[in-house]
């Protein structure tokens, strides 16, 4: 009993002492996360009359974002717009961090290479993608010069497509560093075992590269899908009305209409959404994982 008392001591003093050492961080993550949830959600359950908010709590706010035709089609097209760059993003990554992993010699080279362009702003590079597809932009003056095209391409700017096309390569390298890892981590014995066997290369990347890869992909996928959901800047800039996401219209309400509830609501439930299909990334995640073990 001395033992296990001392055990039991023991144990609560490091538990006491675990939260002493994560304090400043829990602090930290409530003041910077919870509180401002706390306060989207309290938001959220008013009514708003001017500049100030009605007493008592509502759901109303809720019952528009769910009921209303437009702001359906807009949480659609921000996921459509999500999912394609997602799997844009990771179908290009996926070559690159192959070559890198298995088929370069200086890696570290090579991975320095493949993020210098991520060295420079954002918005900088979103400015970038607005030159290249603009109406008298890089590709319709080449174009052009080529004889190619009679008039410029007016589809390359200012709808879904030159939102994709901008935001893949804005995450681009955040899709290549989780699969370069991924794919350092195969035991290279096992794809030798398999040639010894007689697999050829592609039979081999099926059955072992691919699977193993499978943590990294998904992990990968759920780096580009979160933010992109949510992305302002991009839309903003290139994607125009038809391009418009969630984001854009949240921001309208809360800088332009002043409907501070009505842009809560919609932020939360464009949470919500997120949160559901990231854990559905998470689970296909640990799925991968245990079909590996």
């Amino acid at each position: 009993m001395g033992e296990k008392g001392a055990d039991v001591a023991d144990s609560g003093r490091n538990l006491r002492q675990g939260y002493a050492l994560l304090s400043p961080t829990l602090g930290v993550v409530g003041l910077a996360l919870a509180a401002p949830m706390a306060l989207l959600l309290l938001t959220s359950l008013k009514t708003q009359t001017g500049t100030g908010f009605e007493a008592g709590w509502t759901l109303a706010q809720y019952g528009e974002v769910l009921g209303r035709d437009s702001y359906r089609i807009l949480f659609a097209r921000s996921l459509a717009i999500a999912g394609l760059v997602t799997l844009l993003t990771v179908a290009l990554a996926y070559p690159m961090a192959y070559f890198v992993a298995f088929h370069a010699r200086r890696k570290f080279l090579w991975l320095i290479v493949l993020t210098i362009p991520f060295w420079t702003s954002y918005l900088l590079r979103v400015f970038a993608w607005k030159i290249i597809l603009g109406y008298g932009g890089v590709i319709n003056s080449g174009l052009l010069g080529l004889g190619l095209i009679g008039e410029p391409l007016s589809f390359l700017l200012y709808n879904p497509f030159s939102v994709v096309v901008t935001l893949a390569h804005a995450w681009a390298a955040f899709a290549i560093l989780p699969i370069y890892v991924s794919l350092e981590k195969i035991d290279r014995s096992l794809l030798e075992a398999a040639s010894d066997l007689g697999d050829g290369a592609l039979r081999r990347f099926a059955r072992i590269t691919l699977p193993l890869s499978m943590p990294g992909v998904i992990g990968a996928a759920i780096l580009i899908f979160v933010p992109t959901t949510g992305d302002f800047v991009t839309p903003e800039l290139v994607g125009g009305p038809a391009g418009a996401m969630i984001a854009n219209i949240i921001e309208v309400q809360f800088s332009q209409v002043g409907n501070w509830p009505l842009g809560a609501a919609l932020a939360l439930v464009s949470m919500v959404m997120v949160a559901v299909i990231a854990g559905l990334f998470v689970a296909a995640a640990r799925a991968a994982a245990k079909a590996i073990r």
